[in-house]
């Protein structure tokens, strides 16, 4: 599934109707009838996002989100506010309540779609976050946070330098952030020398229709840029565009005609999770990075890996989802420092774990946690996703020799693969019999004849 969503609506009419839209995108769909019940759905079921009528019977849908946001368990769930009433002093209520989106019935396919899609991956920022802070500080690494920001820098992109003003001057009354008024020439030519914009606020169409969509585009394609919140400017009615932006990579929108008010609460909300962004990037940079990296292949070592492992399974048996285990082992590996010496070996393992890395997604996690041997977790993952992974891993390690230093040749390089999932019902197994299984099944490959993927009899 691409996600999990509860949608709570008091008529049953409206809930099916959103059950049939998501479900045809294939999320899995959840869904309370009431204020209260999507409380309590959100602490039990743990969804991914939170389709909320404003108007319930037992709770306002208002009400319903700020408790949502001031409870630890459930603030990192995006919530969409849904209702019949388009006016700004209802959509100013839902975010300064927290929510992250306010929708309107009838509501737009393309719109809610793309919404979604965007919410869900800076749900995944945010949940990476978490799970990363939870493992420092079972490792005793974690600093205290600091409390203090400095003020965040937008910069504004119209496609008149008045309108562009506009938008500052009404921005300015409602943040102490620091504001520029830039051109798009000035946006690209963004060096790394130079901090980039935390936000960019883009008109959709500048000097032609769609610059700013293309603007957005090359922002995000450069290292320099790619990192900062872009919130789009679109005009009234164009929905095709919103959902194109969206899905193109902006962080929010807002329509022509907006509330000053409502671009600062979403301008705001984008400084938080770059803020939180740059933390997560950040991680690998700090003091913790001696204590838990391996230095020679710059993977996670055992240390770091299994109470991060630890952690993953207590959030999929919160969340009721499987997640894979993958031990990984060199085939062959003493034959490769016999014949071509250590430094040989060492070449071998830095490219192959460069592989690894470069073939998991960002929330899997990978470590070395013996010579040759390598551990991969994926939370949120299906047995046949798992699969999947393991045989890709498998065929890109074999497909190209790996290239020693100073011209000494090429080197066959094979990978055998034990895999075991976790997270299953009824499963009581504890991460170090996880990891036990994948090893048998390893030992299976090696048996067989290695070059090969494996999976626990529990977990097939």
């Amino acid at each position: 599934m691409a996600g999990r969503i509860l949608i709570a609506d008091d008529v049953a009419t409206n809930r099916i109707v959103l059950k049939v839209k998501l479900t045809a995108a294939c999320y899995e769909v959840l869904q309370a009838s009431g204020g209260a019940e999507a409380l309590r759905c959100a602490r039990e079921d743990g969804p991914d996002l939170i389709l909320l009528d404003q108007r319930l019977t037992d709770i306002d849908g208002v009400a319903v989100c700020k408790r949502l946001k001031e409870d630890p368990q459930t603030a990192r769930i995006p919530v969409i506010i849904i209702t019949a009433h388009n006016d700004n002093p209802s959509k100013i209520a839902a975010l300064r309540a927290g929510a992250d989106e306010f929708l309107t019935k009838p509501l737009d396919d393309l719109i809610l779609l793309a919404r979604v899609r965007s919410l869900l991956r800076a749900r995944d920022t945010v949940e990476e976050l978490h799970l990363r802070d939870n493992t420092s500080r079972a490792l005793g690494f974690a600093e205290v946070t600091s409390h203090f920001t400095a003020p965040a820098s937008i910069a504004m992109i119209a496609a008149t330098p008045v309108t562009a003003m506009a938008w500052k001057t009404g921005l300015g009354k409602a943040t102490h952030d620091n504001i520029v008024v830039t051109a798009k020439e000035q946006a690209l030519a963004q060096n790394s020398a130079e901090k980039a914009p935390d936000v960019f606020v883009i008109a959709c169409d500048l000097a032609k229709h769609d610059d700013g969509l293309r603007l957005m585009s090359e922002l995000r394609s450069r290292p320099e840029t790619r990192h900062s919140s872009i919130l789009m400017v679109i005009p009234k009615g164009a929905t095709s565009k919103a959902a194109s932006a969206l899905d193109l990579g902006a962080s929010d929108l807002v329509f022509e005609g907006f509330d000053p008010e409502e671009m600062a609460l979403r301008v705001k909300t984008q400084v938080r999770r770059k803020q939180q962004a740059d933390r997560l990037r950040e991680t690998m940079r700090d003091g913790l990075r001696m204590a838990v990296i391996d230095p020679l292949t710059n993977l996670y070592n055992r240390r770091y890996a299994m109470p991060h492992l630890a952690r993953i399974a207590e959030r999929a048996k919160t969340k009721h989802r499987p997640y894979a285990v993958m031990v990984l082992d060199i085939d062959r590996f003493k034959a490769v420092n016999d014949t071509y010496g250590h430094a040989a070996g060492d070449a071998v393992l830095q490219e192959v774990a460069t592989r690894l890395k470069d073939n998991l997604r960002g929330v899997d996690m990978v470590a070395r946690i013996g010579g040759e041997e390598f551990l991969v977790a994926m939370p949120d993952t299906q047995l046949d996703e798992a699969r999947r992974t393991a045989e890709r891993l498998c065929r890109v390690i074999n497909e190209h020799p790996v290239e020693l230093r100073s011209g000494k040749g090429v080197v066959q390089v094979s990978l055998s693969i034990g895999v075991a999932m976790g997270g299953l019902r009824s499963d009581t197994r504890t991460v170090e019999q996880l990891i036990d299984c994948a090893d048998k099944a390893l030992f299976l490959s090696k048996s067989d004849g290695r070059n090969q993927v494996t999976f626990s009899r529990t977990a097939a």
